[in-house]
């Protein structure tokens, strides 16, 4: 069987490409844990196949001590291998998921970093809307954070998905799951400027996806991330950037405005609401806000 590990694997990889709609970046990192949890079982003797609880227990226990990798890193690991395992199931390759059966540590709660609405300003502020990659480094900051989309899934937008009229996308999202988003009037400027401007000087294949890189070829989720970095590295703002980043700060400004979380739930297309709820706990000082503004016995009459 371990002579075969190799066609599984890729045909896992093309099942989470193809029917799941993973990007490319959750595919790598998927392939990184898997490949790593292999090297173990090599070293280990141990044949993919037919493990039993008490090796991933050790295994966990090397994660631990050995690789010193922290909470957040061991529950990813055993997420890529229980998603894997499950697949292999489905598939008759092995009869048991033993990964459904283990519990990872206890991971602290990470709040999502996100920016200040000030920080977006000034970072819209940037490029040169007189040139086609500044209306395409404009376009690609306004509809991240007008829509709250994935980078994956921005990167897939066509033209044809676009209902200029209606201010709306159709948006492909994971497990192949469509949705539409909506976007605003500071979104649609530079969007109309871009499709009549500068995406007809960059789109020098004749193609249907809506933002290019600077030869002319499809935009890749890595070439969004490298333009990131480039514009914030002409601001004052002293913080990483990141698409997901942009997602956070759309989520957190609408629940800071009154927004409600299943609405929030429904635009960022989160299949459970427990994935939204984190977004919750980042509003607390625009609770406080309105609570000490508006409860008659807050504060005291001076």
């Amino acid at each position: 069987m371990k002579n075969n590990r190799q066609y599984f694997l890729e045909k896992y990889f093309d099942y989470l490409k193809y029917q799941k709609n993973y990007s490319d970046y959750t595919i790598l990192n998927y392939k990184n844990d898997i490949l790593e949890y292999f090297h173990y079982l090599d070293k280990e003797n141990l044949d993919f196949s037919d493990i039993i609880y008490s090796d991933i227990r050790f295994y966990l226990i090397y994660l631990k001590e050995e690789k010193k990798d922290n909470n957040a890193s061991i529950n990813r690991k055993l997420s890529a291998l229980r998603s894997f395992y499950k697949y292999l199931v489905n598939e008759g390759i092995v009869k048991n998921n033993i990964f459904s059966l283990l519990s990872g540590p206890k991971r602290s709660r990470k709040l999502p970093r996100y920016f200040e609405y000030n920080e977006l300003e000034e970072l819209f502020l940037i490029s040169d809307k007189k040139t086609p990659v500044g209306q395409r480094d404009l376009l690609l900051l306004e509809m991240l954070y007008a829509t709250g989309v994935r980078v994956g899934e921005l990167v897939h937008i066509k033209v044809c998905d676009i209902n200029l009229s209606e201010k709306t996308i159709l948006i492909l999202g994971k497990g192949n799951k469509e949705r539409y988003v909506t976007y605003g009037e500071y979104c649609e400027d530079i969007l109309k400027l871009y499709l009549s401007d500068g995406r007809n000087a960059l789109n020098k294949e004749n193609s249907d996806y809506l933002f290019f890189n600077q030869n002319g070829g499809h935009l890749t989720e890595r070439g969004v991330r490298y333009i990131l970095n480039q514009l914030i590295q002409k601001t004052s703002i002293h913080k990483k950037i990141s698409p997901h980043m942009i997602r956070h700060s759309f989520a957190t400004h609408l629940l800071n405005e009154g927004c409600d979380l299943l609405t929030v739930q429904k635009l960022l297309g989160h299949e459970s609401i427990k994935a939204t709820q984190i977004y919750t706990h980042v509003t607390t000082d625009r609770l406080k806000e309105v609570y000490y503004h508006s409860f008659p016995r807050a504060k005291k009459e001076r």
